[in-house]
C-alpha cells in the first residue's frame, strides 16, 4: 500500500526558501502512470495545486506559482520535493503530498500524505 508523508519545517521567514520533501514507501516513485504532486490550502481557503513531477521526471507548475516553484526527486531515496522561493505571510498553509494518475485534476484514486502545516513569520 502506497504512503505519503511530507516533512519540513514549520515555520519558515519571510524572503526565505520552504522547502518540503515527500517521502514515499510501498511504491516508486519511478512507476507509470503516475504523477506526484503538490497542493495548498491556505487558512479558511480551498485547495490549489501547486506543481507535480512525472515517473519520468517531467516537471507540472501552477502558472501563478511557476516563477517561485521547483520540483525535483531523488530517485535513490524515494522522495520528491517542493521548493518555494521568496515566501510571504500569503503562503502560510498546509500543503500536501499525493500521487494521481492525472497531472492538474484530483482522480477518486488519488493517495495523499496527511499534510503539514507551514506557516511564514518573522
Amino acid at each position: 500500500q502506497v504512503q505519503l508523508q511530507e516533512s519540513g519545517p514549520g515555520l519558515v521567514k519571510p524572503s526565505q526558501t520552504l522547502s518540503l520533501t515527500c517521502t514515499v514507501s510501498g511504491g516508486s516513485i519511478t512507476t507509470n502512470p503516475y504523477y506526484w504532486k503538490w497542493f495548498r490550502q491556505p487558512p479558511g481557503e480551498g485547495q490549489e495545486w501547486m506543481g507535480a513531477i512525472s515517473a519520468s521526471g517531467n516537471t507540472y507548475y501552477s502558472p501563478s506559482l511557476k516563477s517561485r516553484t521547483s520540483i525535483s526527486r531523488n530517485t535513490s531515496k524515494n522522495q520528491f520535493t517542493l521548493q518555494l522561493t521568496s515566501v510571504t505571510p500569503e503562503d502560510t498553509a498546509v500543503y500536501y503530498c499525493a500521487r494521481d494518475t492525472q497531472v492538474l485534476t484530483s482522480s477518486n484514486s488519488a493517495i495523499w500524505g496527511q499534510g503539514t502545516q507551514v506557516t511564514v513569520s518573522s
